[in-house]
């Protein structure tokens, strides 16, 4: 029982898994883009609240600490016996640090760090109005006249509750730059941070690029495997089509040249004998002419249409014989005028590749006939020592193969050419028109000699 091959399965489009692909690659591509969104943000606001914070609170302190310094310099002048001033004219001097130094602590309590404990704060205000109320105290008995009392209350009391608040200020300060050592131990954090994910986003886009890439090759290597055996089956296919129409032309010229064309020979013959027994003034015998006229002229008709079909002549003397013949058939059967030139060595034609090149021929003059409009055509064969070439020119209205003008006809020559081995292209000659070159390789085509 006979079994038919099976059917090859299609192959599954990767479109769809490319596109999930796709899809994760930028999904990850988002996610990430929104990770170091939200970590540059977090550095933003870090940079800004904390690390410019700290710095201007550091500069507010700093200048909290300068007016300590100057009240203990102011101080240690007051203290100076050979000072010629009373303690009272130092009172302007003090009151314009102490504005001063009430605007900078409030500036720093603004911008103080939020780790600061209420006791610190507490302790630095309590500190300075408890300096401030010895430092009235102390002006209160210089101007009653009491200013040595009141020196050693700057000796006893002041200078050291100056000293404290600056060793408090101090403090503080370190605290802030501690505050903004951290700070940039975080910062350099979220930089690491961003970094070793940057490398792992990249290593992941990388492996998903290679493993996308990996899958299309192997998607494109499959299809393209099953078009180079669709295009064998179809070449294969196409090779025993023209096989079987050679086949059947040839067994429909022979059939035409043999039985035909023998019983239209034998039925000429017996005219020509029952002509001859008729007498001559009689109408019959001019009858009997004229029925043997008509059988020759279809006689002759079946010939051509034969040799059309399958010139025998191909198997008897060759192809350029055969094309020797055939241009001046074509110019009495079409009014073409075709300029037939022949150069190089010519060499023997194997017959089976003959037929191929004479049909190529045979189309090619065709479709200048019946679509390009000229009246001329230059056909050029060249016997060279790699290649035999044939070129079928004509200045008339032009093919364009690429505007979608491609006919049964120039498919046929192309599997003709693929068959031989060679090469058929179409280009458009510089004075218009069509230019069909046809390339073979010597060793596809030549006949060799059986010893």
């Amino acid at each position: 029982m006979h079994r038919s091959a099976p059917t090859p399965a299609l192959q599954k489009s990767p479109t769809t898994a490319l596109l999930f692909g796709l899809v994760i690659t930028l999904g990850a591509v988002l996610a990430f883009a929104a990770y170091m969104t939200v970590q540059l943000s977090g550095l933003r606001r870090l940079q800004s609240e904390l690390v410019e914070r700290n710095r201007r609170d550091s500069l507010q302190l700093l200048r909290v600490q300068n007016d300590l310094n100057s009240l203990s310099l102011a101080m240690r002048d007051m203290l100076d016996a050979q000072e010629p001033y009373p303690l009272t004219a130092w009172t302007a001097q003090f009151e314009r640090i102490r504005e001063d130094l009430d605007a900078g602590l409030r500036l720093e309590e603004k911008l103080a760090a939020s780790s600061r404990t209420q006791e610190q704060r507490r302790f630095l205000s309590q500190s300075l109005a408890q300096f401030w109320d010895a430092v009235d105290r102390m002006f209160a008995q210089a101007g009653n006249g009491r200013e040595a009392e009141a020196r050693d209350q700057i000796r006893l009391s002041l200078q050291s509750r100056a000293q404290a608040l600056s060793t408090a200020v101090s403090r503080l300060l370190v605290e802030n730059n501690e505050g903004e050592q951290q700070a940039a131990a975080r910062i350099a954090d979220i930089y690491n941070g961003v970094q070793r994910q940057l490398y792992f986003f990249l290593c992941a886009t990388l492996v998903a690029i290679v493993l996308t890439s990996l899958y299309l090759i192997r998607s494109n290597r499959l299809i393209f495997a099953r078009l180079a055996e669709l295009s064998a089956q179809r070449s294969d296919l196409a090779q025993k089509l023209i096989a079987t129409q050679e086949s059947t032309l040839r067994h429909i010229s022979r059939e035409l040249h043999d039985e035909f064309g023998q019983i239209l020979t034998a039925i000429g013959s017996m005219l020509t004998r029952a002509r001859k027994q008729v007498p001559e003034d009689s109408a019959l015998r001019e009858d009997l002419q004229e029925v043997r006229d008509i059988a020759q002229s279809t006689l002759n008709n079946i010939r051509r249409l034969s040799q059309a079909l399958h010139p025998v002549l191909l198997e008897e003397a060759g192809l350029e014989s055969t094309l020797d013949w055939y241009i001046p058939t074509v110019e009495r059967q079409t009014d073409l005028r075709i300029h037939y030139l022949k150069s190089g060595t010519s060499f023997a034609v194997e017959t089976s590749a003959g037929v191929h090149i004479y049909r190529i021929v045979q189309e090619a003059l065709n479709n200048v006939s019946r679509h390009s409009g000229a009246r001329e055509a230059w056909l050029r064969m060249n016997f060279s020592a790699e290649a035999l070439e044939f070129e079928v020119e004509d200045h008339g209205k032009g093919l364009h193969p690429e505007k979608g003008q491609r006919g049964i006809g120039l498919v046929a020559m192309r599997e003709r050419a693929e068959i031989l081995g060679g090469v058929l292209s179409i280009s458009q000659p510089p004075q218009g028109g069509t230019l069909l070159s046809l390339k073979i390789p010597r060793e596809r085509v030549e006949a060799h000699a059986v010893a």
